[in-house]
């Protein structure tokens, strides 16, 4: 099969393309004919050694993808063969990833895709989607409440606003600047831009203080966050720039605030199966999308990686595998 891989961490250019055999499938595990692989951040921070050595001797890289399961193994379920799929979770804690014409995964990770939504879509959910569901349910539901997003226009966070406000919350979600046009974004109520007294726009749109918080920067808003959420609310933080960072304790201590952590590859099995529960349901009510910016081929996947980390391409990268 063609495959992507790399022997070594380092730039992109440690990436190379060509054969390896193809995977067969083992007791309890589905066999996916690919069709697009997604590409997250954290891909390419493992690729870069960013988070730990070479775990495997060799990498296949991406956890997230779309394709059709072709076969299965031992106690998986036969009538799932020729079924439409999204994966994911297929490079966490495992060698071979989605950057391949096939990946081998449990049979839990690979996702019936109903026949409504895409494989760009279903490409765009698995770790995006599974920490947004974290994010947004993982202290419970939302219906009624006010949930804040920063960053909405970034993966994980467009979904955990459309997940939100599919879960019956109002969302407000903050960008760096205000924007040029004042095109809607996708399940966000009110937009707030962070360059312009965020604390003082968002008093207004929620006098009481908000409910949660989903947070892609925790360390540059951890002031922002302690002024306008309510007592006994979340923060879910899912990023940082500092490794190590400050906020104000006490604030956030008489507020009784809860600081969720978000590590998808280690969230327990059962939120995970919710998670994929769910995201499938709300795709196929057309309650989910996901604004993909760029679709370029396997053998591009060096450029394709650095559009992720450069941030040159708005919106989701994936590739194309056929």
């Amino acid at each position: 099969m063609r495959a992507a891989w790399y022997d070594r961490q380092g730039p992109s250019s440690v990436l190379q393309v060509g054969e390896l055999p193809t995977p067969e499938p083992g007791a309890g595990e589905v066999r996916v004919r690919l069709t697009r692989s997604g590409i997250n951040p954290g891909d390419t921070k493992k690729r870069a050694a960013a988070f730990t050595g070479m775990p495997y001797p060799r990498v296949v890289p991406h956890s997230d993808g779309a394709g059709v399961i072709d076969a299965v193994g031992p106690g998986a379920d036969g009538a799932r063969v020729g079924r439409r799929v999204w994966v994911h979770g297929a490079q966490s804690y495992r060698q071979f990833g989605t950057a391949a014409e096939y990946t081998v995964v449990p049979e839990a990770l690979a996702v019936d895709l109903p026949d409504a939504v895409s494989d760009d879509l279903g490409a765009s959910l698995g770790i995006p989607g599974v920490t947004a569901h974290r994010a947004v349910f993982g202290d419970g539901p939302v219906a009624g409440s006010t949930v804040l997003v920063h960053g909405v226009r970034g993966g994980v966070s467009s979904l955990a606003a459309q997940l939100a406000t599919w879960g019956g919350a109002t969302v407000i979600g903050t960008l760096r600047t205000a924007p040029a046009t004042a095109a809607p974004l996708p399940g966000v109520a009110h937009l707030v831009a962070l360059d312009d007294d965020p604390a003082a726009a968002i008093g207004r749109l929620a006098p009481d203080g908000v409910d949660r918080i989903v947070e892609v920067a925790f360390d540059a808003n951890a002031d922002l966050d302690a002024a306008v959420l309510r007592n006994l609310g979340t923060i879910a933080a899912f990023a940082t720039h500092s490794d190590r960072p400050t906020f104000p304790f006490w604030p956030m201590l008489f507020s009784n605030t809860t600081i969720r952590l978000l590590g998808s590859d280690d969230f327990p099995p059962e939120a995970k199966a919710q998670a994929a529960a769910d995201l499938t349901t709300a795709a196929a009510a057309g309650a989910l999308s996901s604004h993909v910016g760029a679709v370029l081929p396997l053998e591009r996947i060096a450029e394709a990686q650095d559009a992720v980390d450069g941030g040159a391409v708005h919106g989701r990268v994936l590739l194309s595998i056929d």
